[in-house]
């Protein structure tokens, strides 16, 4: 069993408020969900409204298949635009 985890940290430069990062980090979670089927969430700087970390994992049973799904996970991430990306941490670990 093969697991990646990824921690992605953005810049939301536009953002003012915590309701509007809300909707920006939603919007990305809910498309990677639905486009990918993995497991994410914001992890962490939940109180700043001009930083977000999301972190997602997954499972498969190729260690290229996991590297190849994380680095279009990061792609679709920046191709939409919502925000900034400034740090991405990624692992993989065998089982």
């Amino acid at each position: 069993m093969v697991v990646g985890i990824a921690i992605i940290t953005f810049r939301l430069d536009e953002c003012r408020s915590l309701k509007s990062k809300r909707k920006i980090v939603k919007s990305i979670i809910g498309q990677v969900q639905s486009k990918f089927n993995v497991s994410i969430a914001e992890v962490g700087s939940n109180d700043i409204y001009q930083r977000s970390e999301i972190g997602f994992s997954l499972v498969g049973n190729d260690r290229q298949v996991v590297n190849s799904k994380i680095d279009k996970i990061f792609n679709m991430i920046d191709a939409l635009g919502l925000a900034e990306i400034i740090d991405t941490e990624w692992e993989i670990i065998h089982l």
